[in-house]
């Protein structure tokens, strides 16, 4: 068997690991946003615009079913984080093997009860009528895929808490280059329209997801579990679920507010719906870095809260902040000037009303990197310290912001109000979540943290 290529962040630089480990993570992050935004570029440019709008219309939906899968899949690997940085090996094993079943019987419920009610879900968001069918296409087959997106998350997941975020980057390569050649085919040749570029999606997501357990299976010696070790655990099962339905529902909490806008911004008409689509996805792309902290600060605090290391965890945080400050600065110059050349990716220069639209987004937007890059940094490094119930306060923080710009701005200000949307909730989780991690850490100092040593993490995750 290969040789191990687990990474302890618990020893030297606080700066240098977390570059050495956000670096791969970004461009990983930056490849998928880059074959989700193809998927846009190519629907736009060669099936329309109210393809685009069908495709555009489903993205807060998708986002709340699709991140709590990310979310439970992101917290079944703190666990593991904290197990590697206390040295206990069997411990870890046993917590992924757990989380196989978890996730198991977790794509399986939540692919059946999806499916059945997706027209349902579309019919309540008010989807136009133009383009209620298209959507219905794409996000079915999406919502199908269910099980390979907790397969890949999953993996990838427990990759990078053992220190390894390179090889994601790899596996995310590939499933960026076959995502693109699938488009094109399926759509250009196949003529399947959006089914085709969701299908493509899929197909790329089940193959970085295979070949995340293929390299899983050859590579990692202390992943090697045992019988006794696949035997579900009552008290790892509890750790898990303690972990990672919260971050789940954190996703999910906060999509609700992006659903309660999206309908919003649905009755303003399909036009509107578009420069949301196409705004959106070039914010989400520029926005890699800022997912990129947050995953590396959640491995980053895990370990080290797991080897009773809280003064590198404050020192990690300092630096990852700064980080984020230079990049809303760069990003704000790059979109500042250049957004609207930007948005002729996604439609032809003759639309003009939405080139307008999506440039007033982008600008309402890289104003307030720099929140945004609080809430990604500082919510992670709770989650990884072992308080993940504080981030479903932090979405529902998030929730209320963008309910309250959905239900009692945007009826009166139209398109201008679902601009700051984004902004409003990113500056109401940071209200939260900034004294949040100022009393964990705080309570974690009283405890006298000391390395894990117990078979479960109940004492990193009680209040």
């Amino acid at each position: 068997m290969a040789k191990s290529v687990t990474k302890d962040m618990t020893k030297g630089s606080p700066l240098r690991l977390i570059l050495q480990f956000c670096i791969p993570l970004f461009f990983g992050m930056l490849f998928q946003q880059f074959y989700n935004m193809m998927d846009t570029v190519i629907v736009g440019k060669f099936l329309g615009v109210h393809a685009l709008a069908s495709v555009g219309s489903t993205g807060s939906i998708n986002f709340m079913i699709i991140g709590f899968c990310m979310g439970v899949c992101n917290g079944f690997a703190i666990p593991a984080a904290q197990q590697f940085g206390a040295g206990d090996y069997h411990n870890l094993r046993k917590y992924v093997a757990n989380s196989v079943w978890l996730t198991i019987a977790f794509a399986g419920v939540m692919t059946v009860s999806v499916c059945v009610f997706c027209r349902q879900i579309l019919m309540w968001m008010n989807t136009p009528a133009d383009i209620i069918e298209g959507a219905y296409d794409y996000i079915f087959v999406i919502f199908l895929g269910i099980p390979v997106i907790y397969l890949y998350n999953l993996l990838s997941g427990i990759i990078r808490s053992l220190g390894d975020s390179k090889s994601p980057l790899f596996f995310l390569i590939l499933s960026s280059v076959l995502n693109i050649i699938l488009d094109l085919v399926l759509i250009l040749v196949f003529d399947m329209g959006v089914a085709g570029a969701a299908w493509a999606t899929v197909i790329a997501q089940a193959v970085s997801g295979i070949a995340c357990l293929i390299y899983m299976i050859m590579r990692f010696e202390i992943l090697k579990i045992s019988r006794e070790e696949w035997r579900l655990d009552g008290r790892c099962v509890g750790v898990l679920c303690n972990m990672g339905i919260p971050m789940g529902l954190q996703y999910s909490i906060t999509a609700i507010g992006s659903v309660i806008l999206q309908t919003a911004v649905n009755g303003i008409g399909s036009m509107a719906v578009a420069a949301v689509a196409a705004g959106t996805k070039i914010s989400m792309f520029f926005c890699c870095p800022f997912d990129a902290m947050g995953s590396t600060m959640a491995t980053y605090a895990g370990q080290n809260v797991g080897a009773g290391e809280l003064d590198r965890v404050s020192k990690g945080m300092k630096s990852t902040c700064l980080l984020g400050l230079g990049y809303s600065v760069a990003a704000a110059v790059v979109l500042g000037f250049f957004g609207g050349t930007i948005a002729l990716l996604f439609v032809d220069a003759g639309q003009t009303e939405i080139i307008r639209h999506v440039t007033w987004l982008l600008w309402a937007n890289v104003a307030f990197y720099f929140p945004l890059a609080l809430v990604n940094i500082v919510r992670f490094t709770i989650q990884g310290l072992g308080f993940s119930k504080f981030a479903i306060l932090a979405g529902v923080a998030e929730m209320a912001a963008r309910c309250l710009v959905a239900l009692a701005f945007v009826p009166v200000f139209g398109y201008i109000a679902v601009c700051f949307a984004n902004p409003a909730a990113w500056i109401f989780a940071d209200l939260f979540l900034i004294p949040a991690y100022m009393y964990v850490m705080k309570h974690l100092h009283r405890m006298g943290i000391q390395p894990v040593q117990q078979p479960d993490c109940a004492k990193l995750t009680k209040d």
